[in-house]
C-alpha cells in the first residue's frame, strides 16, 4: 500500500481543534501520514498529545523563529525526554521578519543551533523555516548534518536551489505550486530524490483555494500537479514521494 505524506503541517494549531476527529478519519481514509510540526513549548506538548491519538500523526517538536524567546531549556528537556517518541524536530530556523535588533538575531541563531544540536544528538530529521534567510541557513548548516533536513516551503532562486541540492537538503512544495509558475519551474529543476510535498496548514491559499486554510486533503492535488510538471503518472509521483518521505524521516 502506498501512502501519501504531508511533510509539514501544523495539525496541533487551534484552527483544527473542532474538526480533529474528522481530520484523523480523513487521514485514515485517504492514507495520508502527516509530519505535525510545532511552534513552541506549549504547542509541542499539544503535538505529542495528538500523536498519541493516531499513529498517522508524526510528531515534530521545536521552536519556530517567531517564538525565539520561548522556553528553550524546557524544549531541550522535552526533546531529551521524548526522543524515542518523536519523528523529528521542527519547525525551527531563521526569519528576519521577526527580529527588531541584533539581540533578536542572536537569539534566533542560538535557538536554531541549540535545536540542531539536539537533532544530531538523537539522529532526528529537522523541518527548517528559512524565509528571507536561506543563505544564513546554508552557512549555519555547514556545521550540521543536512541529509535529513527539509527546507520547507522552498522559496529561493535557482542558484539557491542548486546550493540546497549540493548540500543534500530535501525541499518541499505546497498548494501554491498549483497556480504559481515560479514554483513549478523550481520543482522542475529539483533533484527528484529530494522532492517532498506539504500543505503548511493552516496557512490560507488564494486562487483556486479561495483563501481557505490549508487542509491535509489538499495533498493529492499537490501531487497531481507535481506529476504533470515532471511528466509522471500520479502513481509514479506518489511512489517517488513515499520513498523520499521515508528517506527524510530515516525510516
Amino acid at each position: 500500500m502506498t501512502w501519501y505524506f504531508d511533510s509539514h503541517i501544523h495539525l496541533s494549531d487551534p484552527v483544527y481543534f473542532s474538526d480533529m476527529k474528522f481530520i484523523l478519519k480523513e487521514m485514515e481514509y485517504l492514507k495520508i501520514k502527516a509530519c505535525c510540526v510545532s511552534m513552541n513549548y506549549e504547542n509541542s506538548l499539544q503535538t505529542l498529545e495528538l500523536a498519541k491519538k493516531n499513529d498517522l500523526v508524526l510528531p515534530f517538536i521545536g521552536i519556530h523563529p517567531e517564538c525565539a524567546y520561548d522556553k528553550l531549556e524546557n524544549m531541550m528537556n522535552l526533546i531529551e525526554e521524548n526522543h524515542c517518541n518523536i519523528s523529528g524536530i521542527g519547525e525551527i530556523g531563521l526569519d528576519p521578519t521577526y527580529t527588531n535588533d541584533n539581540n533578536d538575531i542572536k537569539r534566533q541563531n542560538h535557538v536554531f543551533e541549540s535545536l540542531l544540536s539536539s537533532a544530531e544528538k538523537f539522529n532526528k530529521p529537522v523541518s527548517i523555516h528559512s524565509r528571507k534567510s536561506l543563505d544564513e541557513v546554508f552557512q549555519i548548516m555547514t556545521s550540521y548534518n543536512t541529509k535529513h533536513a527539509l527546507l520547507h516551503w522552498f522559496d529561493g532562486n535557482k542558484k539557491q536551489l542548486q546550493k540546497a541540492m549540493d548540500m543534500g537538503f530535501f525541499v518541499s512544495y505546497g498548494p501554491v505550486m498549483i497556480y504559481a509558475n515560479d514554483k513549478q519551474t523550481l520543482l522542475s529543476k529539483t533533484d527528484e530524490s529530494k522532492i517532498l510535498v506539504e500543505t503548511d496548514g493552516p496557512v490560507r491559499f488564494s486562487r483556486c483555494f479561495e483563501m481557505k486554510s490549508g487542509q491535509i486533503s489538499f495533498i493529492p492535488s499537490v501531487i497531481f500537479c507535481a506529476s504533470k510538471i515532471l511528466g509522471k503518472s500520479f502513481d509514479e509521483m506518489t511512489s517517488l514521494l513515499e520513498t523520499n518521505s521515508n528517506s527524510f524521516l530515516g525510516i
